[in-house]
């Protein structure tokens, strides 16, 4: 018997450790563990929970179609999974074990002690790449170092990709009769443990789904996606990352496509299409990061001399931050629309990251912490590495100079405050030549029901740069 762990790569298609793993004759399993007691503690948003959770139940129900039953383990804390394993591999026959390679600190050390566990009774276990178009170690520099920049990753990227090519695996064929599958909402212990679990409308699960929004964007959008991926109002981004984060789609499947829809691989910035590609590439690196330098997992900073900055932990700076009491309406608009949709677009991120950093100086270790209790697409590589980009402390941060002006971010990606009159409805009848700025109109209007800006741009800013400079003596 061979035996399958899906984790964070739910899918049929283009999955390493199912393609292997069905290679040649005999029985075929799989599993999926839920840990409730792990997943809060890493702090994985609710939302999170229910759209994996959900895609496993449609996951199971393809497997079961295929002949493959998926069985559900459930462990509090990743340091039960060996001993829950063993067991179940016991129970089973199972020879060998096959899963993708998790990047993560505590599911690497999770993996290492269950090879162990599992050697004790003659179950040998093979890790596969599922979660990178190339394997974390494969793209260095000439002396063997991980890149710390990301443009030379890029190109290096770019360079080992067309030396060596890449395959996508297709789903499994029918291994035998189909079998039954009982929903995840009929398992009484599953709703025990995690709550309830009802879907998200507004985020369907399924390969299909997922391939769909592809293709669409690769349609509609993805040649102009240089000119509006800014713009929070357009519907010009993919809206793919929930599906990336979960695997139900992989970023190889990306990659084909679009190569297929442009008939060639963009190198350069030049050539339509290479814009929403490096960004891609930006998904591999801090996913390379991760594995190779493990203290990002434990909340140290890429840079180890930012270690010593002066942050601030004020409570209620940070609450009004989350909660979008700022007075900065793109910071306000985005937070609000984070607490109610579980989603930010990016350029979103980066400002209302950049404000709590450098204009409320608080740590960033906060605000990552507070993304991913909140996000669909909570990915530590990606989080991790965009939190510690905007405070200055990571890889191939901007210049510690450079700190956004959330009022001229808000003018620049939002000119007729669409986005923000979506989501601060206090704001929803100001008139667009006030609305980033609109305490003055709302004194005139004596009106008080938007709260003032809770810093000064300017003096957040010098004090920011005073920080980092302060390193430097």
């Amino acid at each position: 018997m061979k035996l399958v762990w899906f984790r964070n790569d739910l899918r049929l298609a283009d999955n390493p450790a199912l393609r292997y793993a069905c290679a040649g004759d005999g029985p075929v399993a799989a599993l999926f563990i839920i840990s409730p007691t792990q997943w809060r503690q890493h702090k994985m948003a609710p939302i999170r929970q229910r759209f994996m959770l959900a895609q496993v139940d449609e996951l199971g129900r393809e497997l079961a179609a295929l002949g493959i039953p998926l069985h559900l383990l459930r462990v509090e804390t990743f340091a039960e999974a060996p001993a829950a394993l063993s067991d179940l591999c016991r129970e089973l026959g199972v020879t060998q074990l096959y899963a993708n390679q998790a990047i993560e600190i505590d599911e690497q050390r999770r993996d290492h002690a269950v090879t162990a566990a599992l050697a004790e009774q003659a179950v040998s276990c093979h890790w596969l790449n599922g979660c990178c178009v190339l394997p974390p170690g494969r793209v260095l520099t000439g002396t063997g170092e991980m890149f710390k920049v990301f443009t030379p990753f890029s190109r290096a990227w770019l360079k080992a990709l067309d030396e060596e090519g890449f395959v996508i695996h297709r789903a499994p064929a029918p291994r035998g009769e189909p079998l039954p599958w009982q929903p995840l909402v009929e398992r009484a212990w599953v709703d025990e443990a995690l709550g309830e679990l009802t879907p998200d409308p507004r985020w369907p699960v399924g390969e299909v789904e997922a391939l769909r929004r592809l293709n669409i964007f690769l349609e509609q959008a993805v040649l102009d996606y240089g000119e509006t991926r800014d713009f929070p109002a357009i519907a010009g981004t993919s809206v793919l990352s929930p599906y990336l984060a979960a695997g139900i789609i992989s970023p190889r499947q990306c990659v084909a496509a679009l190569q297929q829809r442009l008939g060639y691989r963009p190198q350069s910035k030049a050539q339509p299409g290479f814009v929403w590609l490096n960004e891609l590439i930006w998904r591999e690196f801090y996913r390379h990061l991760l594995v190779l330098i493990p203290t990002l997992s434990m909340n140290r900073p890429f840079k180890p001399e930012t270690a010593d900055l002066p942050w601030s932990w004020d409570p209620d700076a940070f609450a009004a931050w989350c909660e979008g009491r700022t007075g900065y309406p793109i910071v306000d608009a985005a937070m609000r629309c984070l607490n109610t949709t579980g989603w930010m677009h990016n350029r979103l991120r980066m400002i209302v990251a950049s404000f709590l950093t450098k204009d409320l100086h608080i740590h960033w270790r906060l605000g990552e912490d507070y993304f991913m209790s909140r996000l669909i697409d909570g990915d530590l590589a990606a989080n991790n590495g965009g939190w510690q980009w905007a405070a200055g402390t990571g890889a191939d941060a901007a210049p510690y100079f450079r700190v956004f002006n959330p009022t001229t971010q808000g003018q620049r990606f939002d000119p007729q405050g669409e986005f923000i009159r979506t989501w601060v409805t206090e704001l929803a009848d100001i008139p667009a030549a006030y609305v980033h700025q609109p305490h003055d109109w709302l004194r005139l209007k004596g009106r008080q029901d938007y709260p003032a800006p809770m810093v000064d741009h300017a003096v957040a800013r010098v004090r920011a740069i005073e920080m980092f400079r302060s390193l430097e003596k």
